[in-house]
């Protein structure tokens, strides 16, 4: 009995989701305009009334339904399903470890600018330099 009530605490579900999202208690606080010690609040609720609930989950970024049907054993259930570390989105399929650009390419281009950088830097200060050179004589 005592597991059906902590499976149906939305609060519990809220603060779990939430977390998993790599959300802070304040960032959903400011999201849905209350604050930090409101949310606390509605996380130890274990109801919340469905026009607060349909708030958090914009703010969550899921549905409703996700929130009140959410379980961890579900979410590993989920991600263990990822065998191939691969899925499939609406433009087809996306293999997340293969990149479509090589990364030492991109390290080159940056430390080319950061060069490029560095020298346009050099000549101002030699600018500045010979100015007050300039001016002290």
């Amino acid at each position: 009995m005592e597991t059906k009530t902590k499976n149906n605490h939305i609060g519990r579900k809220i603060s779990r989701i939430r977390e998993l999202r790599g959300m802070k208690q304040e960032t959903l606080a400011e999201q849905l305009g209350i604050s930090q010690q409101a949310v606390s609040n509605i996380e130890n609720s274990e109801k919340v009334d469905d026009m607060k609930l349909e708030e958090i989950a914009k703010a969550l970024g899921v549905t409703p339904d996700a929130i009140k049907n959410f379980s961890d054993e579900s979410v590993i259930n989920y991600f263990n399903n990822f065998y191939d570390n691969s899925f499939t989105n609406s433009q087809g399929t996306f293999h997340p470890n293969n990149c479509t650009f090589n990364p030492l390419d991109k390290l080159i281009e940056a430390f080319e600018e950061n060069k490029k950088l560095y020298e346009r830097l050099l000549q101002a200060e030699k600018e500045k330099v010979a100015y007050l050179e300039k001016l002290i004589k």
